[in-house]
């Protein structure tokens, strides 16, 4: 379980987050959502440690984690942009991390995890031989295979589209599944958020906006911001979204 309570953070002076509080339960995916420049980055670096709150508590299972260096949290991230070495092949990409760490990930497991990704037929290729969808199945590959105890996604559909981003989207379900693994993503597409997390964080200039599930933001949002938000998004891409969580009510759209 992870928990934020009262989270502050400012950069030269100017207040990005404001008393940020949330809980994430253990094997939960949740999402952060909202608009660019809201802060919902600087939350999720501050969770893996990237940066420090200015005031406020981290806590992982009962445990302080708000001074804790990133590289003891054991929490790992994938980059918007795969941060993949274009030097070495799939393989390699994926086993890196285990080089020195080889006792972390047994040769079953990492075979277990390369079929679940669906990546067997190219272990041998190099990165630029590689699709976006398989670069980012690449990616995930390489940080699962270092056990994270939260595992961390920044914006990582972002460049992908149709068949291929529902395929990385259902393949980051079926991981989080399998693994029983605190999943938490960093989107600014609400349908996104919406279809792929057992609940959303929804934020606006550095605020929490709402914090729930699904079925709740379509048809009870809590505030004007977010009503005009997934409404907005709802009109767009409407049929996805209602046939998983039916037509918001006439009171939710007013």
């Amino acid at each position: 379980m992870l928990e934020l309570n009262h989270i502050r953070k400012s950069f030269d002076g100017t207040p990005v987050l404001h008393d940020i509080s949330l809980r994430v339960e253990d094997g939960e995916i949740v999402s952060i959502l909202g608009p660019s420049g809201c802060g919902k980055t600087t939350l999720l670096n501050l969770i893996l440690g990237l940066t420090d709150a200015d005031s406020g508590e981290i806590r992982y299972n009962g445990e302080d984690l708000t001074r804790t260096p990133m590289e003891k949290r054991g929490f790992n991230i994938v980059f918007q942009d795969y941060a993949l070495f274009p030097n070495l092949n799939v393989y390699k990409n994926i086993t890196y991390g285990l080089k020195n760490r080889a006792h972390l990930t047994s040769q079953q497991e990492v075979e277990e995890l390369i079929d679940l990704l669906g990546l067997r037929d190219h272990l041998s290729k190099r990165v630029d031989q590689l699709s976006g969808g398989q670069k980012q199945r690449v990616a995930l590959a390489r940080t699962m295979v270092m056990k994270p105890r939260i595992l961390l996604l920044d914006e990582p559909l972002s460049a992908l589209d149709g068949v291929i981003k529902e395929s990385i989207k259902d393949r980051i379900k079926t991981i989080a599944r399998e693994y029983h693994l605190t999943t938490i993503i960093v989107t600014h597409d609400p349908e996104e958020a919406l279809t792929l997390s057992d609940r959303v964080l929804i934020i606006d200039k550095g605020t929490i906006s709402q914090y729930a599930r699904p079925e709740e933001i379509v048809h009870q949002p809590k505030n004007d911001f977010v009503r005009k938000f997934i409404l907005n998004q709802l009109e767009i891409k409407r049929d996805n979204i209602y046939a998983l969580f039916g037509r918001p009510s006439v009171a939710a759209a007013v």
